[in-house]
């Protein structure tokens, strides 16, 4: 992929003899005679590198450089004659990834361009990776769903979004009825693919604002904001539905289903979290005692 440079230098000389030197290196130059003139080219032309020079009428190039740095997602270099005036340290805190004095050879400003692009290539793949890395912290390996520690986390914001906004908000807990006597009678891998497809049934009922996690074991929890109890139990109800008609295979003449119960409560106001998770827990263990793939709901206490 060709690399695209904008030059922005009021000394029209220089700005042709740079453009000339770097469009026979074949990189995609644009070019400015004003700050004003560059960020009317940015409308258009999304460059990896600024080449600005400081000294300009109007903006000068530090400003450019913030403006640059604030609304458009390249890299800056900035270049100078006026050695006395500003500094390297100036440069960078405006935000440039590289400061360079003039005269300088065209050789040395290539050379500094491709040291600009791989130090950025490497920190956006430092980036992914440290992105990558915080998902799997707190993301379920199986199920692809939040994990137990996040959903603590994710809780206690909420609740906090809900006392000071006085938002809805539900909470639904659904365990697999007889998983174990499923993993003890097919193996703990036919058992997996239960449980991916239950997160995935569960992710596909959902609205982008709720919030789904593996639990436990076999326990899966679900937060939906701004939402009343009753909305919720209609969305419990639905995931009991479709998991009831999904067929499992775990051997060639095997044609198995399985069942989820389900509690359901609405957050009371000034109620902490463990009172919360308590009385959906409540709720499930009475579809768990009262005959299993249910949906049981708990009000909030008068």
């Amino acid at each position: 992929m060709t690399t695209s440079i904008l030059i922005v230098d009021d000394d029209e000389a220089i700005k042709e003899s740079v453009e000339e030197f770097l469009t026979l290196l074949n990189y995609d130059v644009a070019s400015a005679l004003s700050a004003d003139e560059a960020i009317n080219i940015l409308k258009t032309f999304s460059p990896d590198i600024v080449l600005t020079d400081i000294m300009m009428q109007g903006m000068d190039g530090l400003e450019l450089t913030r403006y640059i740095k604030q609304n458009c997602d390249a890299d800056v270099m900035v270049m100078t004659g006026y050695s006395a005036q500003h500094s390297y340290e100036e440069a960078i805190a405006a935000g440039a990834s590289d400061f360079i004095f003039k005269p300088f050879r065209f050789e040395e400003l290539d050379l500094r361009i491709k040291r600009v692009l791989r130090e950025t290539q490497l920190l956006k793949e430092k980036t992914k990776l440290l992105e990558k890395m915080e998902r799997l912290a707190i993301t379920d390996a199986l199920t692809k769903l939040y994990n137990s520690r996040h959903f603590f986390s994710i809780i206690k914001t909420e609740i906090e979004r809900h006392n000071r906004y006085g938002h809805h908000l539900s909470l639904l807990i659904l365990d697999i009825d007889h998983f174990k006597n499923f993993n003890d009678t097919w193996g703990h891998l036919e058992g997996d693919k239960v449980l991916m497809r239950v997160g995935e049934v569960i992710s596909a009922c959902l609205r982008s604002m709720d919030t789904a996690f593996r639990y436990g074991g076999e326990e899966f929890a679900i937060l939906l904001p701004e939402t009343k109890l009753q909305k919720a139990c209609v969305v419990g109800a639905r995931i009991k539905d479709i998991i009831a008609e999904e067929v499992f295979e775990p051997e060639a003449d095997a044609a198995i289903s399985i069942t989820i119960s389900i509690g359901a409560t609405e957050l009371d106001r000034n109620e902490n979290f463990t009172e919360f998770i308590k009385r959906a827990d409540q709720a499930l263990y009475r579809s768990k005692n009262t005959g299993r793939n249910k949906l049981t709901y708990i009000p909030i206490p008068d």
